[in-house]
């Protein structure tokens, strides 16, 4: 399938649930459906929402799939039945979305790419917090550890994003005139969000990614092949990060880190692990491995190297691939400082820089995972 015969992503973004996402993403579906476009909603939240349900009204809607677990009935956007249906624009709200187990694919962002790659436009819904990149610094401002999260290529794919905004003060008065949830919804772990200080962090970190997003669309729309623009792009993205892999948890946080800064300066990333001969643990190993995947999930080029001298391996590598910028997690502290491959690395790259990275730790809170269309809040 050709670039052109591609769907287009336009995703709906804001900082918290109720600010309006999904209802402009409906008003967007009756214009295009009254300039003759053929639109469903593939799937719809409604929260009980009622500006939100008479919204709806005259569309559309493509039924959901039923899935039975454990004696309960879960309803899920059926999208073979979409894709049978082939219509010009799709409705999908509620990106972030994991499927209930048995489902053809995870998360509902891959049902997604499966309606683009087959030619369907796509609106969509999505809050900054599911961001992936954005995963530690929304841990740092809500304390919640956000399970369910969108990877940030996705984001940067979408033909356009729309950044739905309402300050901090309206959306609780909304809150206190029950109308973003019913009282009997039972909001506790969300509601947390629902604080003016942490409203107003979310509404920035929105802000500030729209912006980003303007920025880069604008640079490559005014920066015509072999231009003086392009040319300084181009030298720009000479600058190359890498990310150190090890078995530390707190890798995965540099993973992010680094991907983001990568975004944000649009240059190659690698994410480099050592394999060392008799000297990892096979829970090592698997830690390894695991963020190997997290890393090729966000679209990393992944090496694993194999020696027994992890810093000079990995030195050796950035070198020889330009790397400007190292990304690793704080060393261990041990009386041998020798013994921690990043020591080493720090002694041995002159002409790079390495990039710590924080390891903060908020009070944490699990927002948990929704598998059922009832559970899901936006």
């Amino acid at each position: 399938m050709t670039e052109q015969q591609r769907g287009k992503l336009k995703v709906y973004m804001s900082y918290a649930a109720g600010v309006g996402k999904t209802y402009k993403m409906l008003e967007e579906a009756h214009c295009l459906k009254s300039q003759g476009k053929d639109v469903v909603i593939g799937y719809f939240e409604s929260h009980h929402r009622p500006d939100t349900i008479a919204k709806a009204a005259g569309l559309e809607v493509v039924p959901r799939k039923q899935m039975t677990q454990n004696g309960a009935v879960l309803e899920e956007m059926d999208t073979d039945a979409i894709l049978a249906r082939h219509p010009q624009v799709c409705v999908v709200d509620e990106l972030r979305h994991t499927n209930a187990p048995g489902s053809k694919r995870t998360k509902r962002w891959e049902d997604v790419i499966a309606l683009l790659d087959a030619g369907i436009n796509v609106m969509t819904t999505l809050d900054i917090q599911y961001l992936e990149s954005l995963n530690d610094e929304v841990r740092c401002i809500t304390g919640i550890d956000v399970q369910e999260t969108v990877p940030d290529w996705l984001m940067h794919s979408a033909d356009e994003v729309v950044m739905v905004d309402l300050t901090p003060r309206a959306l609780l008065h909304r809150l206190e005139r029950g109308v973003i949830y019913k009282e009997d919804q039972g909001q506790e772990d969300e509601q947390e969000l629902f604080r003016e200080p942490t409203l107003v962090a979310l509404r920035e970190l929105a802000l500030r990614e729209a912006a980003h997003e303007v920025e880069q669309r604008l640079e490559e729309s005014e920066a015509p092949p072999g231009s003086q623009e392009d040319l300084e792009r181009q030298v720009g993205k000479r600058h190359k990060i890498l990310i150190y892999l090890t078995a530390d948890p707190k890798t995965a946080m540099a993973i992010r880190r680094g991907r983001r800064i990568s975004d944000f300066l649009d240059v190659e990333c690698f994410a480099v692990a050592v394999q060392m001969p008799d000297n990892s643990t096979q829970s090592d190993r698997d830690a390894v491995e695991r963020h190997l995947n997290f890393a090729r999930n966000l679209h990393i080029e992944t090496r694993m190297l194999e020696g027994r001298d992890a810093a000079s391996l990995v030195i050796d590598f950035a070198r020889q691939n330009q790397v400007t910028q190292i990304f690793v997690t704080r060393p261990r502290l041990s009386r041998f400082f020798s013994r921690d491959p990043v020591h080493r690395m720090i002694d041995l790259a002159k002409d790079m820089q390495i990039v710590i990275v924080s390891d903060r730790d908020p009070v944490n809170r699990t927002l948990p995972s929704t598998n059922s269309a009832a559970g899901n809040r936006q």
